[in-house]
């Protein structure tokens, strides 16, 4: 099985450029053996036209949303369709590039923890699986009481001691009220005001 990389080695899109050169980086940093078929060559026509009529995604970018033509880069084993690029770079950032290329099976032994886990959540865990879980729930099941227990243990001290803290901080505080002070003098100055008064009011 060869490994075919599409590409349109006279294109005025620079995204489409930059896209094939980032295909083929990525390709030979991981030592994957691939041919490259430049589509605008001579002679090409042939594998331009199976290209466009077996590209199932239009590669389409910023520029060109909705291509007339299928834009390369269009990845293909043999005649197999695999992907354009934005199906090759999101393979590669889950690393299931092998796959994607179809240089690997697709049921693969090497499942990552994250699939498991999902498996596991939605309720298709294996067997095996299941016996384990089964055994360990009611270790968990007693572990999860216990610690319960002690939490409501802590928060009763906790809610204790906060009222503590909250009576001595409501407890009113004696606050000393100034007494005036009444000099004698201001004394008589007040009792000769009342006098005037009383004479005023007299007349």
């Amino acid at each position: 099985m060869v490994l075919k990389v599409y590409v349109s080695g006279m294109s005025g899109n620079k995204e489409v450029k930059k896209r094939q050169q980032r295909v083929l980086m990525i390709l030979d940093s991981k030592s994957i053996q691939y041919d490259t078929v430049d589509i605008t060559e001579p002679g090409k026509e042939g594998e331009k036209e199976m290209m466009q009529n077996k590209s199932t995604s239009n590669g389409g970018t910023v520029s060109d949303p909705d291509p007339r033509h299928p834009l390369p880069p269009q990845i293909f084993n043999d005649e197999e369709y695999c992907g354009d690029y934005d199906a090759f770079d999101m393979a590669n950032e889950i690393d299931t590039l092998e796959v994607f290329l179809k240089l690997a099976p697709a049921d693969t032994t090497a499942v990552s923890s994250a699939q498991i886990e999902l498996k596991q959540e939605n309720g298709v865990a294996k067997d095996g699986e299941k016996a384990e879980e089964e055994k360990k729930a009611p270790a968990e099941g007693e572990a999860e009481a216990e610690a319960e227990a002690g939490a409501a243990e802590e928060t009763g001290e906790e809610k204790a001691e906060l009222k503590a803290t909250l009576t001595t901080a409501a407890a009113p505080v004696p606050v000393p009220v100034p007494v005036p002070t009444v000099s004698p003098e201001s004394n008589s100055t007040s009792a000769q005001l009342l006098d005037s008064e009383r004479e005023a009011a007299a007349q």
